[in-house]
């Protein structure tokens, strides 16, 4: 099964994450198919803090991935700050 779900990067204290659709049994910063956006939780001033691209989201929601609790708020926000 396809999810997609949060894939940690970045330095010790200074977490980034990247949106990824990939296999329910891969491991979490493993193997990927595509990735589809980031969240930076510690963006500052200008820094983007969230890029999603909702058209391949839909594409793989479409064709049956399941969303990970936290990657459906980040969409639910990013919904929100874009129609804003």
């Amino acid at each position: 099964m396809v999810i997609i779900r949060l894939a940690r990067g970045g330095a010790h204290k200074r977490p980034y994450f990247h949106m990824v659709a990939t296999d329910s049994r891969s491991r979490r910063d493993g193997n990927f198919i595509e990735r589809v956006g980031f969240f930076n939780p510690v963006a500052a001033g200008n820094e983007e803090k969230l890029r999603i691209s909702m058209d391949r989201v839909e594409y793989w929601r479409s064709n049956g991935a399941q969303v990970s609790p936290r990657v459906a708020r980040l969409i639910k926000e990013f919904s929100a700050q874009k129609a804003a």
